[in-house]
């Protein structure tokens, strides 16, 4: 087979295992990130390093878990380098308006854009977490590895998240016990 043939078989096996899950990528980046730009910007990266690394994905295993972890590595990467670049604050705010407890009828219909807007108040690893379980329906032991942590963190991270989904929702049926 030609050099340009073997680049061609490439682009079409990963084009037939990676391009398919795009979509769920750019949703998920999203929703972690709150930024359409920055999401864009992590899902092409994660497309890139996809590509440059393809040769590594083996055949038959779950791509989509594959792609996950290498967007939540640039997610990550992107993190660290804000931290390094990121100034300390000269004085705390102290507003507390924010700790007020807003009561809420417990038989409202919660919205799913509220709770997707609630997701906001979840730290980082907690709405990643979320999103990878509930959202992605991926087990805790593909959430785990995706994400590089023990499979008790996810698990005490989706616990968290869900707790504070219902604090911040005002309502016990908010987060559910389903996932």
């Amino acid at each position: 087979m030609t050099s340009s043939g073997k680049v061609e078989s490439r682009m079409n096996k990963f084009e037939a295992e990676a391009m398919s899950h795009l979509d769920t990528l750019l949703k998920a980046s999203r929703r972690i990130l709150h930024n359409l730009h920055d999401a864009e910007d992590v899902v092409q990266e994660t497309y890139m390093r996809a590509w440059r690394y393809f040769d590594s994905f083996e055949a038959g295993t779950n791509c989509r878990a594959w792609l996950f972890r290498i967007m939540f590595n640039v997610i990550n990467g992107r993190k660290s380098r804000e931290a390094k670049n990121a100034e300390t604050p000269i004085e705390e705010v102290t507003d507390r308006s924010s700790d007020k407890v807003i009561q809420m009828d417990p038989l409202k219909r919660i919205e799913g854009r509220e709770v997707l807007d609630a997701t906001r108040h979840l730290s980082d690893d907690q709405r990643s977490v979320l999103w990878l379980v509930a959202v992605e329906e991926f087990s805790y032991r593909e959430a785990a590895e995706i994400l590089d942590v023990p499979i008790g963190t996810v698990m005490s991270r989706l616990h968290r998240a869900r707790g504070e989904l219902r604090r911040v929702l005002g309502n016990d049926r908010a987060a559910g016990s389903g996932g």
